[in-house]
């Protein structure tokens, strides 16, 4: 059995550290984009679609003080829902969720590097490096769980200076209130126009990542206690700070330059306020932020192939369940698998970025969230059955998170490539159902032999 070594200060910086990061200084531009440089309407879907993560927390945090099965929200699905379901969201979550968005943040990690050392950005040198982090991160996780721990606490420290700094700076030294005024009269034909829905995309993947805790949930202390703790605490820290970094770097730089520096938008304001140096320290707090972010990643990922294949929900599932005494009693070929898959789509991603389209991630990451609806649906049929007694958490919470969920989705179907993820999803969910549904059936023969 494995030593449960995460406690209620490490979870609550896992989650909070995984999803603060590199979204909010990667995707503002892009929300600004959708919303036609509208701030206001941005903020407005900040608050929407914190309904998704919100209430989603809340939600699975029901489930999470019934249960100890490993594998966080795959063993809810197996204890709660069944086996096939378990084996769908198992194979969704190790091959497109955690696969894809651990190569994107890697990636993030490049570009921000090559700023502070000035080196060409090219996309080249950005995914090169990217790699070599991700490489180096698999590593560490791999030979001490508990340096990945302390790191991911260090890290959750670090990256709010950043957002607090730009936040405070923005609302003193910005104009906040003009940017309002003149977003309130243009917001009425933005709102209406239909393409700020578009921003849910990039919104989605800033808020994504909360779920990755549950993975560990067998690793954390008292974890029927502190993981509902932590998914509590965590969302409301989260849309505190997205939204004073995005009023506080709106208002700084403006919409219009935030628009056309994109990525170096970070950059620019620091150098602006702090000079060439200042913006280089605030660089790096950016990118220990974003490594906190791929660490959590990380830190849930390895644990997940261990954690699908010890319920034989993948084929030759005795190779992944393996530890080594060696390595702390890690799962290595779980980890290896891992990072196997997040290297494939790492290749996938560059691919995609050279032919001027999205981030591999983003349909992935939505897609997520209507996989959620299953639990969610758990949660009200648990309140009918009179296991869950406040009526409130029962029922209009995850109806809400249902509502959050779906409103999420709608940022995908515009996407380039939405069909072709939508086939292939449903490819891989579909193996997943399939292979377990065989198990079963070869189980339930030898059973009555």
């Amino acid at each position: 059995m494995q030593e449960k070594k995460y406690g209620l200060f490490t979870t609550i910086t896992m989650i909070t550290g995984i999803v603060i990061g590199s979204g909010i200084f990667f995707k503002s531009d892009d929300i600004l984009q959708y919303t036609n440089g509208n701030m206001l309407l941005g903020i407005a879907v900040f608050l929407i679609a914190a309904i998704a993560i919100i209430f989603g927390c809340l939600t699975v945090a029901q489930l999470a003080s019934r249960s100890n099965r490993q594998g966080g929200a795959i063993g809810y699905a197996e204890e709660f829902v069944g086996r096939r379901a378990a084996g769908a969201m198992g194979w969704f979550q190790i091959i497109f969720y955690f696969g894809t968005l651990a190569p994107v943040v890697a990636w993030v990690t490049g570009i921000y590097i090559c700023q502070l050392f000035q080196i060409e950005g090219t996309l080249e040198n950005q995914m090169l490096i990217g790699f070599v982090i991700m490489t180096l991160l698999f590593g560490m996780n791999i030979v001490s769980s508990t340096a990945g721990g302390y790191f991911q606490n260090a890290s959750m420290m670090i990256k709010l200076v950043p957002l607090l700094l730009f936040a405070v700076i923005g609302l003193v030294y910005g104009n906040p209130g003009e940017i309002m005024v003149k977003d309130m009269e243009s917001i009425k034909t933005v709102g209406t126009s239909g393409g700020w829905l578009m921003a849910f995309a990039p919104i989605a993947f800033s808020y994504d990542g909360w779920i990755v805790a549950t993975s560990i949930g067998h690793r954390i202390k008292n974890s029927k206690r502190n993981l509902p703790i932590a998914l509590i605490c965590s969302p409301l820290i989260i849309l505190t700070c997205y939204i004073v970094y995005f009023v506080g770097i709106t208002s700084l730089l403006g919409t219009d330059t935030v628009l056309a520096q994109g990525n170096d938008s970070v950059f620019l304001a620091a150098n602006q306020v702090f000079g060439h140096m200042g913006a280089k320290l605030i660089l790096v707090f950016v990118i220990v932020a974003i490594l906190g972010t791929l660490n959590g990643i990380i830190l849930g990922f390895i644990q997940l192939p261990y954690s699908v294949a010890l319920k034989g929900l993948l084929p030759k599932s005795s190779l992944f369940t393996k530890k080594s005494e060696r390595f702390g009693m890690m799962p290595i070929n779980s980890a290896i698998l891992a990072y196997v898959i997040a290297s494939v789509w790492f290749v996938a991603n560059y691919f995609l970025q050279k032919a001027g389209l999205p981030d591999v991630s983003e349909v992935p990451v939505c897609f997520s969230y209507v996989s959620y609806i299953i639990l969610y649906v758990v949660v009200i049929r648990l309140t009918k059955k009179g296991e869950i007694k406040n009526k409130f958490m029962g029922y209009v919470v995850p109806v809400l998170a249902i509502i959050g969920s779906l409103i999420i989705f709608t940022g995908t179907i515009g996407h380039p490539l939405f069909f072709l993820y939508l086939i292939v999803c449903a490819c891989v969910i579909g193996g997943g159902y399939y292979f377990t549904h065989q198990m079963e059936s070869k189980r339930k023969e030898a059973f009555a032999e």
